[in-house]
């Protein structure tokens, strides 16, 4: 592979890893400052009271876009390992400059 389809590879791979943790992300930042603004309310400041609604709003998350984000991890790594296979079966770009044995 040459050094421009790897920086393609790693820029396509960071950008999956982006898309794919953001419902996640999104989802446990609303959460823990709804559970924020509810201990700051209620002048109730327990650092384990956020786990919980956080854990839950993960897992609903997992129900609702589990599927889209295990299908498009799983197309990324499909185009990445064919993409890899495709360079490897190329043949190989050689070319033989002749020798000029006499004087």
């Amino acid at each position: 592979m040459t050094g421009d389809q790897v920086l393609d590879l790693w820029r396509s791979a960071l950008s999956v890893v982006v898309e794919v943790s953001a419902p996640f992300l999104l989802a446990c930042l609303a959460v823990g400052l709804a559970v924020a603004v509810i201990q700051t309310a209620t002048q109730l400041q327990e650092s384990t009271l956020t786990f919980l609604p956080k854990l839950g709003a993960s897992l609903v998350v997992i129900g609702l876009c589990g599927h889209w984000a295990l299908d498009k991890i799983g197309k990324f790594t499909t185009e990445a390992f064919m993409a890899h296979s495709e360079r490897r079966d190329a043949p190989a770009q050689v070319t033989i400059q002749p020798v000029n044995l006499q004087p």
